[in-house]
């Protein structure tokens, strides 16, 4: 019995070791056409093509590292277009980020000033605040209040200027008349 045991034993040792190299033919495979193709290099998109599970990988390390390196490394010559690197993703992602962050922060700003215009035109139709032309005529009423006020205080200095005249010509009349002193 021991040796047929062993030979059922030593029978899936060598099918799982041939299933298993079928399967890592079959990433290398992936990862090949992947590059060829300019197609998406990660490890999800390497499992769905070779169609393996990504635990398969992960306990392979030597090809989730040659997955890596091909992410990392310069793109295939097969692209037309310019070279796309990890770093250039990189930046590209970044002054987009910064982009977002401008639009956001402007964004902001207008609807901060809607805000506040739509505020006052509601106020302003509400009736609850004075209509703009009513402010005006506040504002004008006020000027000419204070005009008002500086003309009092020039005409009480010309009445006592002329009270002061007044005066001083009565004494004069009264000196005259006294004959204290004579006309030129």
């Amino acid at each position: 019995m021991t040796t047929a045991g062993s030979t059922r034993t030593k029978a899936l040792a060598d099918g799982r070791r041939a299933d298993s190299a079928r399967r890592r033919q079959r990433v290398i495979t992936a990862i090949n056409r992947a590059v060829t193709d300019g197609a998406e290099i990660s490890v999800s998109a390497i499992a769905r093509a070779a169609a393996v599970d990504r635990t398969f990988l992960y306990r392979h390390r030597d090809l989730l590292g040659q997955i890596h390196a091909t992410q990392a490394g310069p793109p295939s010559a097969a692209g037309t277009g310019p070279a796309v690197t990890r770093a250039s993703l990189q930046a590209d992602l970044l002054a987009a980020h910064e982009r977002a962050l401008r639009l956001t922060t402007r964004i902001q700003q207008l609807e901060k000033r809607l805000s506040e215009t739509l505020g006052d035109q509601a106020w302003r139709e509400s009736g609850l605040g004075a209509p703009a032309g009513i402010d005006t005529l506040n504002l004008k009423i006020v000027h000419l209040e204070q005009q008002v006020t500086d003309l009092r205080l020039q005409a009480e200095e010309r009445d006592e200027e002329l009270t002061a005249a007044r005066v001083f010509r009565a004494v004069l009349s009264e000196h005259l008349e006294e004959g204290w002193c004579r006309p030129a």
